[in-house]
């Protein structure tokens, strides 16, 4: 009951009643995050991740909740495997869902070495995990967004990684500043065509794996330092930025990077 007192604050948006919405990494993090939030707006979800139990355990729990009117659904996929996974769990949802409304690219994985440590493959690995999947799915699922123009909205997930002089992670870094640019050419290129492309910048957030592996005192004090909101930011904070961008609220705006890190910035 106390969720729902707590819930009843935010926007609703009739636009998301019945939006095909597909999340990368949806099993976990601000990703599950947004899953569960889109539900609750009436969306039809389909998530994509490789963590079979928790993608279970996450659709489990939705599925209880008052209000959901479409119990998300979940397809196995590792979409560094371009070709072998991620085009053909592409080609599935849209010979079962023709129409797809909102695309968030989602999946990464933070990934630190030190620089002169760092091989091609692992380079090459680092840009897979994040950045390169979100050109090949938005590629692979474009049929389905051009058939929701006018209402169509995808979302590749950024960080402010690359503007805090971040250190010892640079293909990471690097591919975090490419999400910028490959969000700002697609904006461009099918904005005409009805399909909106939007990036979102978050911080430090209070994932569960931020707090149990990340989040130090020490971090946190950093964190804190930096930011002019003295707080964590939560998932959820981020999972509602996402709910207005694929939203028909906020049709007007494209090529935009929306930064969520509390004031760091």
């Amino acid at each position: 009951m106390a969720e729902q007192q707590h819930e009843a604050k935010y926007a609703i948006y009739p636009s998301l009643v019945d939006r095909t919405i597909v999340i990368t990494g949806g099993a976990q993090g601000i990703a599950a995050e947004m899953v569960e939030q889109f539900a609750l707006q009436g969306s039809q979800v389909i998530l994509l991740d490789v963590e079979d139990d928790r993608a279970t355990s996450l659709i489990q729990k939705i599925s209880s909740r008052a209000g959901v009117k479409h119990k998300p659904i979940y397809f196995h996929c590792d979409v560094v495997h371009v070709d072998q996974e991620l085009k053909p769990t592409a080609a599935k949802i849209l010979q079962q869902f023709p129409r797809v409304d909102g695309l968030i690219n989602s999946a990464a994985r933070a990934m630190a070495r030190p620089t002169q440590d760092i091989t091609t493959d692992w380079w090459d690995e680092s840009v897979a995990v994040n950045l390169r999947h979100q050109f090949f799915l938005t590629q692979a699922l474009l049929p389905g967004l051009l058939r929701a123009a006018g209402h169509a909205s995808v979302i590749n997930m950024g960080s402010i990684n690359w503007l805090v002089s971040a250190t010892g992670q640079v293909p990471y870094t690097t591919s975090k500043a490419g999400v910028v640019g490959l969000t700002r050419t697609l904006a461009h290129e099918f904005g005409p065509q009805g399909v909106r492309v939007n990036s979102i910048m978050p911080g430090s957030i209070a994932t569960e794996r931020e707090r149990t592996v990340v989040l130090t005192p020490e971090y946190e004090a950093k964190v804190l330092g930096h930011q002019a909101i003295k707080r964590l930011i939560e998932p959820v904070e981020v999972a509602r930025m996402a709910l207005w961008l694929i939203a028909d609220d906020s049709a007007a705006v494209t090529n935009q990077s929306m930064t969520i890190d509390g004031g760091w910035t």
